[in-house]
Parts: structure tokens; C-alpha cells; sequence
């Protein structure tokens, strides 16, 4: 019989719009009373799917419905879906940093959750302190955190600052201090958010690689999230596709990435869901050229163009102090290229205000397949706006290099180059 350690059973988590808490005096003493009397939640009937491109009438939305599964000891579980389908919800639910509204979550030991940057860090203890913290959080002795404590230092990469207060800390130390706490102290199960993104790709890699050897070797269970489908796909033994709240597949990585995939994008979508930044300017409407029959579909090696319309006008001296991003990803949603205002050279300011800012691609010379395209919106060097998935684009297969051949993206790389070879 396989070993269960954490089994999840009708999860479903209610939150009301707009307001802190769950809701008003008057909802919670209804709920006391039917509760009393044995009847089901009134407000449990009332809540909407969790659909944000949508606009519901309701004031209650389901974060998550009806969320069942098991994972065994020494499973790797990834765990994909848009932003707002539920992933982040459903791993504070298993960590208990928040309740379900119904169901019932099982476990077999310890949790240790790595969810947001300095999750479970005491800012003005040392990161040494911290470890020790964590550690006594976690049900370690003192002796027994001292036997790991050189291991989880090295692997961070921290050693210079280790005794220096936590909140002096950068994001990316912060994250790679935190990883290898919950790493080292040896949790019967790990839990990752995407918050790996944020670290440099070295130490990601030595993450993949750690959490390998935690599956693989050391028998210990990961719940991983990520939007980075080539991680999904190495690590996991199984991945969860979320969709508005829901399960919508489990499956072996591999399945369920195309069905991910597939489900995730639509031919003309540019989605607006995935925001972030201060907003004192944003990206409020985007066009895009491609020439050919439908505007987000390219021949390789042609050209496109990208307009941004912002949310109002830029002065000359405010102009200045603009970095634009672009970041195009490939279907796994690992980066392909990167391209910016402060990269090109002729960039010439306007010398009047303006709000649109363009950017044309004189030859696509990538492979056939989907693409999206990430959007990074600096001002005075503060994040201003981000949208991840800003758009997608498919480029079509031509007989780029008029040899009637072309390279396989997924073997031989993304990019299309022009080249002379020779014999001497």
C-alpha cells in the first residue's frame, strides 16, 4: 500500500469582496445559527467562481472549490494554473497559515513553507537567529539545528552577513536564506511558492537540484508552484492544473503542461489579471501588427511592431526617467530574450509629451511556436508596472535559412540567426 502523507479532502475557501475579515456581525451570527440548528452555511450558496476577467454580482467568491488529492512520501506534486486560479490559497491552506471554509486537510509531520520573500524571518534578528528560530518552529533541539547549521549557511551563500539583522537583507538573500532553512531543517514536507523566481538562476538551480535530492534521496515530500514549466517538468513526478479554482487535471508533467498550456492562452487575448507595480504609469491598451491574417500571428524572420498606450501622458523630463521592458518567454515560460528602450541606441525622447511608446522587431527570427510577452514598466528605477502574459504571438514556420530545413525548438534551441559557413 503507497504511503499517504498528506491527503486533502473537499477543500473549499470563501472570502468576501472588499472587506477584511470573513464577513459582517450579522453574516457571522447567521452562520452560528444554522449551525446550531445543523443546517448547511446560507453564504456557502451565495459565492461566485473565482473568474476574474470577469465581473460577478456577487459579494462572496470561491477562492477554491471542491479541492481533492493525495500525495505519498518522496512525491514531488507541482502545482500550475493562472494567476488567480488558487495555487498560492491552496498552499497557505496546507501550511496553515489560513483556514478552508469546508474540507479537511491530513498530514503525516512537518510542514515547512516557503510562500512570500521573509515568510517566518524575524527582520531585526540575525539571519543566524533565524535559523535557530525556524528551527525551534519546526520542533528541532538546539543541538540538532547546531548539525545542520554550516550546511544551511554555505548553501545559502550568506556566510558575510549571516550575523547581520535580517531587514538589511536584499530580496534575493533573503529568499536563498529562507529556502535553505526550510531545505536543511529537514521537513517531512517542503512546500515552494514561485517566490524562487525572485533569486538569481544559479541559486535556482542549486534549488531544483536540492529539492531533487529531498524527493529522490532523502524520501521527503515537495509541493512545488512555479510558472516555469521547464522546472515542472524536471522535478515533478505529478502536476495540478488549477483553473479558477478548481481542479481542472492531474496528470504526469507532461500532460498536464499541454493542457495548461493550451487552456492558458487564447489567440487575442491580452490580459490585464496579472498586474503589479505602483501604477503612477501603466500600460492601458496594447497593439500589435503582425501582417498576417490575425494581428498576433508571425512568419519567422518578419517583422512586428508592439504600440503601448499608457494611462496618460509622459513629460519630456519624466520620459527620461522611463525603462520598458520586454521580456518574450516561450511556451515552458522560460525566457527567450529580452528586449528594452535602454538597450537600443537610436532611442531618440520626445520632445513633447507623449503616451505611447513603440517597439518594432525588424525579423522575429525565432522557431515555430506560441510565445507571451511579459511587460516591465520602470520609472525613477521603482517597478511602475508589470504584467506577466501581457500578450502571446505564434510564430509560423518559413523556409528561414532556404535550405527547406529548420531546427526542432524543443532540441535545438529558440533562435534563428543568419550564417555563412566554409570550407579552407
Amino acid at each position: 500500500m503507497n504511503d499517504i502523507i498528506l491527503k486533502v479532502e473537499n477543500i473549499s475557501k470563501q472570502y468576501r469582496l472588499g472587506l477584511i475579515g470573513t464577513g459582517t456581525l450579522r453574516h457571522d451570527l447567521n452562520r452560528w445559527w444554522y449551525k446550531i440548528r445543523g443546517k448547511e452555511d446560507p453564504f456557502l450558496q451565495v459565492g461566485e467562481v473565482n473568474d476574474r476577467s470577469v465581473k460577478g454580482e456577487s459579494d462572496y467568491v470561491w477562492a477554491l472549490q471542491d479541492i481533492n488529492f493525495e500525495v505519498e512520501k518522496g512525491e514531488v506534486l507541482g502545482i500550475v494554473g493562472k494567476n488567480g486560479a488558487g495555487k498560492s490559497t491552496l498552499l497557505k491552506i496546507l501550511s496553515r497559515v489560513t483556514a478552508p471554509t469546508q474540507g479537511e486537510v491530513k498530514t503525516k509531520g512537518d510542514i515547512a513553507s516557503l510562500l512570500e520573500v521573509g515568510t517566518g524571518f524575524h527582520p531585526e534578528m540575525t539571519g543566524r537567529e533565524n535559523i535557530f528560530l525556524n528551527g525551534a518552529i519546526l520542533g528541532m533541539t538546539k543541538k540538532e539545528i547546531k548539525q545542520k547549521l554550516e550546511q544551511i549557511i554555505a548553501f545559502s551563500g550568506c556566510a558575510r552577513y549571516i550575523d547581520t539583522p535580517v531587514k538589511r537583507y536584499s530580496i534575493g538573500m533573503r529568499v536563498r536564506l529562507a529556502f535553505s532553512v526550510a531545505a536543511f531543517l529537514e521537513p517531512d514536507i517542503l512546500v515552494v511558492d514561485e517566490v524562487l523566481a525572485v533569486g538569481d538562476a544559479e541559486f535556482q538551480k542549486k534549488a531544483i537540484g536540492k529539492m531533487q535530492d529531498i524527493s529522490q534521496g532523502e524520501g521527503r515530500t515537495v509541493l512545488f508552484v512555479s510558472h516555469d514549466m521547464t522546472s515542472i517538468e524536471a522535478l515533478c513526478s505529478r502536476v495540478i492544473v488549477l483553473q479558477n479554482g478548481k481542479i481542472a487535471l492531474i496528470d504526469t508533467p507532461q500532460k498536464a503542461i499541454e493542457f495548461y498550456l493550451k487552456s492558458d492562452q487564447t489567440d487575442d487575448e491580452i490580459n490585464y489579471v496579472n498586474v503589479r507595480g505602483d501604477k503612477q504609469f501603466y500600460i492601458k491598451k496594447i497593439t500589435i501588427n503582425g501582417g498576417h491574417n490575425r494581428n498576433n500571428i508571425v512568419k519567422s524572420g518578419s517583422s512586428i511592431k508592439m504600440k503601448f498606450e499608457l494611462n496618460k501622458g509622459l513629460l519630456p523630463e519624466e520620459l527620461k526617467k522611463i525603462a520598458f521592458y520586454l521580456i518574450i518567454k516561450n511556451e515552458l515560460q522560460s525566457p527567450v530574450l529580452t528586449l528594452s528602450n535602454m538597450y537600443d541606441s537610436s532611442f531618440e525622447y520626445s520632445k513633447i509629451a507623449t503616451r505611447y511608446l513603440e517597439c518594432e522587431i525588424k525579423g522575429i527570427n525565432l522557431t515555430e511556436g506560441r510565445y507571451s510577452v511579459t511587460t516591465w514598466l520602470t520609472f525613477n528605477n521603482a517597478l511602475s508596472n508589470q504584467i506577466n502574459d501581457a500578450f502571446v504571438f505564434e510564430v509560423i514556420q518559413t523556409d528561414f535559412y532556404k535550405t527547406g530545413k529548420m531546427p526542432s525548438p524543443r532540441e535545438h534551441g529558440y533562435m534563428l540567426l543568419n550564417q555563412n559557413w566554409s570550407c579552407s
